[in-house]
């Protein structure tokens, strides 16, 4: 796929997967009827997702040691987005994260996106990773994540992560994952988008950081809780008010062809960021130009700071969330393709 070859590395538990020989950082893809992945062991990343020759997230390839585009696939922890000036208070303590976003004043997406993670577990369906986020200046912290991902021949993805406070403190948390969804060949401009989300978080244009509470969409080019058309709108935006259906946060596009991807989430991810890489932003995603990120958040821009949604563990105690991606053959049906 894509020029790279896959060779089978056996794992005495779970069976045969295919290992990527050519680069130094690890990759696995693995495969259930007719779903293959392909994940990347730094950053715990989802290279790509098909459906047979459908790419249902976009794909990328980039040099040795070089973040993906737009931090595509990766795990946001242990915070998604933005904290204003790096500094937050905790525990009635101030604390002064490294400045990763300089231009704008801000520390952004956590500590794991250019991480290496171990594998714990491989299977022709499902990798395991695991990681010690580990202490950082601002960060005196002690947490591991783990990140599952499972195919199955009639649900698609499935991406269980799991957080761990294993040190002797209480500790704060808060988790995104940077997904870019697609259906096919079909340009985003030409899909439908449905987003279940009656509220967004308004944000300066400078910084991209809150101001003020939550909005209705209502009215607004925000608002895609029927299904419309993306072409002609631009969004870097925090969601939430999230409408659940059958348990579940839905988001879905549909290609021309009524194709659709469904990204859904638990109840867990009260949030998502909606963005969209644009060449008129100069945001072009390689490759695809225009595209669009769905990703899923616990928490809004600068939780750390507002404690807004911001999960709060004890020692000892543990967190987990789900989402996932389906692809259907027509929008808005109750199985998968």
């Amino acid at each position: 796929m894509s020029g790279r070859e896959f060779t089978h590395a056996h794992n005495a538990t779970s069976g045969i997967v295919g290992v990527c020989q050519t680069r130094k950082v690890a990759e696995y893809r693995i495969t259930a009827g007719d779903y293959s992945a392909i994940l990347v062991g730094r950053g715990a990343a989802l290279r790509e997702l098909r459906f047979g020759d459908r790419l249902l997230t976009e794909t990328w390839e980039v040099p040795e040691g070089t973040k993906p585009p737009m931090s595509a696939g990766l795990v946001l922890a242990p915070w998604p987005n933005r904290v204003a000036d790096g500094r937050f208070t905790f525990a009635g303590v101030e604390h002064h994260l490294e400045l990763t976003e300089p231009a704008r004043g801000n520390a952004i997406h956590g500590f794991v996106r250019t991480v290496d993670f171990a594998v714990v577990d491989v299977a022709t369906d499902a990798v395991a990773f695991t990681v010690d986020v580990g202490r950082h200046p601002g960060w005196p912290f002690d947490l591991t994540l783990g990140v599952h991902y499972q195919l199955a021949a009639d649900t698609g993805l499935t991406v269980t992560l799991t957080a761990s406070n294993v040190g002797d403190g209480a500790a704060p948390f808060a988790l995104g994952h940077h997904a870019f969804v697609r259906c096919g060949d079909a340009p985003i401009d030409d899909c439908l988008v449905h987003l279940p989300a009656a509220s967004m978080q308004p944000v300066d244009a400078q910084r991209q950081l809150p101001q003020g509470d939550p909005v209705s969409v209502a009215g607004t080019e925000f608002d895609f809780r029927t299904p419309r058309a993306l072409a002609g709108t631009w969004l870097d935006t925090p969601l939430t008010d999230l409408t659940a259906t059958d348990g579940r946060f839905r988001h879905r596009v549909s290609a021309p062809d009524g194709a659709t991807t469904e990204l859904w989430t638990d109840l867990n991810f009260g949030w998502v960021q909606v963005f969209t890489a644009d060449p008129a932003k100069g945001q072009e995603f390689p490759g695809r130009g225009r595209a669009l990120a769905i990703e899923p958040m616990t928490a809004p821009p600068d939780a750390l700071a507002t404690g807004h949604d911001l999960i709060t563990m004890e020692p000892g105690q543990s967190w987990t969330g789900t989402w996932g991606l389906v692809q259907f053959e027509r929008f808005g049906p109750e199985t998968p393709a």
